[in-house]
């Protein structure tokens, strides 16, 4: 698994010719991706105008110019995203599938064995190791467990080895198939490295490989129908499904589990529709080509010190960018049977996001690499531009409130605001318009979301939720872009996946910016009573994040919202859960 290099002259493709039949053909995705962006453009470009217009109706001063440069790439990125939500859905209700679904695992045998890798650091060993014993009991159920072995690759600390091995020794003689584990005792490169390392020692041993986190699940009949996939097309290299959430416990997990259950969908099929065979890669519940991963995909360390530098934290976009670079296809397949869970508090999002933003970050010193696919670059792009959007949205609030506060023409003061207003709405909850819509319609999801009536009313609350909790959660991720930039780490601890409400003192020093900026707004109204009046939701936002917090955080309103029907998502399909691992037939193990 050598290391590449993101320099110099691209490696030389090494994938075989794509069978006709994977895809539409390059000129079909060439002009779906046209379409994305020229609309996209369009958009912006009106929307700036009409500001342009107003703003600059009374001449031009350095809030004007700041205004406008701000506006026009916070606009593109509400507009990329309602266009793809609103292709998606397109997609979706006329039939036209996006993309290509895992075939049935009776159309023929197998051909290649497949390594289940479940990197693991300080996990809870029952959910882990009982998480496996779902996969390979529905692996030996379909009569396939002799293509597939299990590693648990475990970088948890060392008082965390005896409860893991004594796990695995029972998991190890009930299951079919093979079950290996392995701790490192020094944690290098983190699950990259993890991941590499084992690609070096048993690798060559297998065809595919079934990447997991700890925290992942996946139906038997998917994982088969993923490895046929890779059987018959010999030039795709990545598998990427889609996860739905499960195991929500607290009032926050039911509600990110149901809105990613209802506006998850179409926003999927926009992105399948678009990105064709330069898909993304999530990191997890992917199946990927052994031999395409190691001879691509061994990262380099970055020049420079940490954070910018050092070991990349966000690599799986990387990985599929260098997947691509080297000729192999990288497909996300919409199938069902592919789960993962939620952190269980706004807080522990916003600590797992803090990793992600500056992972994400780190890609802006790679769109210079050379051989990267200009998808892949926008990718790269785009998921630095989502943490970059929050200072900028921020930003443009202040600016906003700077002119109102002096009696400048602004965006909530010109002939333009009802204009500019309107299609920002559109754009901010059309496509959650659209995948109600797609909800209703679709008879399997509405019943499973408790009808039409559950679902009108979780949309009811989900609404003004998500829109108090915005403001809050783009001044955390403009307050960790900060830190970031002061050369402040962040570190991969372990992730809280449990939590029952939390104490009002361990919120408030975490969100006492927050606060701040809500008083400080709530004390500017007299001075800008119109602006004011647009910035309430903000304003409300802030000054209730701690409470908003605290309460999303509760398991007892997460049983009281089910018993209320609301943010339902199971109704008549129980959600599947890790197995009790319980003592049977003889095992193998290293």
């Amino acid at each position: 698994m050598p290391e590449q290099r993101f320099d110099g002259p691209p490696p030389v493709p090494s994938a075989p010719p794509p069978i006709v039949g994977a895809i539409g053909s390059p000129t079909d995705v060439l002009a779906r991706r046209a379409i994305l962006v020229l609309l996209t453009l369009v958009l912006a470009l009106f929307a700036s105008t009409s500001l342009k217009e107003s703003v600059l109706s009374d001449g031009i001063g350095v809030t004007d110019a700041m205004l406008l440069a701000i506006f026009f790439p916070l606009f593109a990125l509400l507009a990329f995203g309602f266009i793809n939500a609103t292709v998606g859905y397109v997609v979706l209700t006329t039939g036209l599938h996006p993309g290509f679904r895992p075939v049935p695992r009776w159309s023929e045998p197998l051909q290649g064995r497949t390594a289940v890798l479940m990197p693991v650091h300080n996990e809870d060993v029952a959910d882990v190791f009982g998480r496996l014993a779902h996969m390979a009991d529905a692996l030996e159920r379909a009569s396939a467990a002799g293509s597939f072995d299990f590693f648990v690759l475990s970088d948890s600390a060392a008082d965390n080895e005896a409860e893991e091995l004594a796990a695995w020794e029972i998991l190890s003689r009930r299951s079919a198939c093979a079950i290996y584990y392995r701790r490192r005792t020094e944690n290098v490169g983190r699950k990259p490295g993890n991941i590499a390392e084992w690609l070096r020692r048993f690798g060559a041993s297998y065809d595919y490989m079934l990447m997991l986190d700890a925290d992942s699940l996946m139906g038997g009949e998917t994982i088969l129908g993923m490895a046929q996939i890779m059987d018959r097309r010999p030039a795709v290299g990545l598998l990427q499904t889609v996860p739905q959430v499960i195991g929500a416990r607290t009032l926050f997990q039911r509600w990110m589990q149901f809105a990613s259950r209802i506006y998850g969908p179409i926003a999927t099929a926009g992105l399948v529709w678009w990105s064709g065979p330069e898909a993304t890669f999530w990191g997890h519940n992917a199946l990927i080509r052994v031999r395409a991963f190691a001879e691509s995909c061994g990262l380099p360390v970055l020049p420079g010190q940490p954070p910018f530098g050092g070991t990349i934290m966000s690599h799986d976009v990387v990985e599929a960018a260098l997947l691509r670079r080297r000729g192999w296809r990288v497909h996300m397949v919409m199938t069902e049977d592919t789960f993962e869970e939620y952190p269980p508090t706004m807080i522990d999002a916003a600590v797992r996001d803090r990793r992600w933003a500056q992972g994400n970050l780190q890609h802006l010193a790679l769109l210079h690499a050379s051989g990267f696919h200009w998808i892949n670059r926008l990718q790269l792009l785009l998921g630095a531009a989502g943490y970059l959007a929050s200072p900028l949205w921020l930003l443009l609030i202040t600016v906003s409130v700077v002119q109102a506060v002096r009696g400048e023409r602004g965006l909530m003061s010109g002939d333009s605001t009802g204009t500019v207003l309107f299609v920002t709405l559109a754009l901010l909850f059309g496509p959650k318009l659209l995948g109600v819509l797609n909800a209703i319609a679709d008879v399997r999801l509405r019943r499973s979301m408790g009808g039409t009536g559950a679902i009108l009313r979780s949309v009811a609350l989900d609404v003004p939720l998500s829109t108090l909790a915005a403001p809050a959660i783009a001044l955390t991720q403009t307050i960790d872009l900060i830190g970031i930039t002061r050369q402040r780490r962040a570190e991969w601890q372990p992730q809280n996946r449990r939590g029952d409400s939390l104490a009002m003192a361990a919120i408030l020093p975490r969100y006492r910016w927050h606060l701040g900026l809500g008083v400080l707004l709530l004390a500017l109204t007299p001075l800008m009573p119109l602006t004011a009046l647009w910035l309430a939701p903000v304003t409300l936002g802030l000054l209730l994040s701690p409470l908003i917090v605290q309460w999303t955080a509760s398991e007892r309103w997460g049983r009281r919202a089910g018993a209320g029907r609301l943010f339902l998502t199971d109704v008549g399909v129980p959600e599947p859960q890790p197995l009790p691992i319980l003592e049977g037939r003889a095992g193998r193990g290293t």
